[in-house]
C-alpha cells in the first residue's frame, strides 16, 4: 500500500505543478489573440506566425493540461449515474473505465505518436507556410508528452480508487484534491 500511496503522491504532485505552469499559457494565448486582432484591424497586417502560435499554444494547453484535468476530476463525462454512486461505487467506475478505456487509449496514442514525432525531428520539420513557425517537431512532441502524463495520472487514479475500495488511506495531500 505504501508503494501505491507514494506513486499517487509523486504523480499527482508532478501533474499539479505541470497543470499550474500550463495554465499560464492561457493568459499568453489571450494576449497573442488580442495582438493578432489588433494588428489585423489597426494595420491591416495578417501574420501566419501569429495564427500558428495560437493553435500551438492551444495544443499545449489541451495536451499538457489533460492530466491536470483528470487529477482534479474536471474532464467531460456524463455524470447521470456516477454522482449517485457511493464513493466505493465511483471508485469502481474509475478503475474499470481507466483500465478499459483510458489506459489503452493513452498507450495507443503514445505508441503511434513516436514514429510521427521521430520523423518530424529527423526532418527538422517546420511550418509549410511562408512566415510560419519553425520547429514544428516541438509541438508534435507534446502529443507524446501529454499522453504520457495522462497515462501516469490514469494509473494514479486507478491506485487512488483501489485505496478507496480497500478502505485504505489516501496520501495526505490527496484527501481534498481528488474526488473518487
Amino acid at each position: 500500500m505504501k508503494f501505491l500511496q507514494t506513486y499517487i503522491h509523486i504523480v499527482n504532485q508532478i501533474n499539479e505543478n505541470l497543470g499550474r505552469a500550463i495554465a499560464w499559457l492561457s493568459s499568453i494565448l489571450v494576449i497573442v489573440i488580442c495582438l493578432d486582432v489588433a494588428i489585423k484591424n489597426i494595420f491591416s497586417i495578417s501574420s501566419v506566425a501569429f495564427f500558428e502560435l495560437q493553435w500551438h499554444l492551444f495544443a499545449l494547453i489541451f495536451l499538457l493540461g489533460a492530466a491536470y484535468t483528470l487529477k482534479h476530476d474536471k474532464h467531460v463525462r456524463v455524470d447521470v449515474f456516477y454522482q449517485k454512486l457511493s464513493p466505493k461505487g465511483q471508485a469502481w467506475v474509475n478503475i474499470i473505465g481507466s483500465i478499459i478505456f483510458l489506459i489503452p487509449f493513452c498507450i495507443i496514442i503514445i505508441k503511434s505518436s513516436l514514429p510521427y514525432v521521430a520523423t518530424s525531428y529527423k526532418l527538422a520539420e517546420g511550418s509549410n507556410d511562408a512566415g510560419g513557425l519553425p520547429a514544428r517537431y516541438i509541438i508534435k512532441s507534446s502529443i507524446f508528452i501529454g499522453f504520457f502524463f495522462l497515462l501516469i495520472q490514469g494509473i494514479s487514479l486507478i491506485f487512488s480508487s483501489l485505496l478507496t475500495v480497500l478502505d485504505k488511506p489516501q496520501p495526505d495531500n490527496e484527501k481534498d484534491s481528488n474526488r473518487v
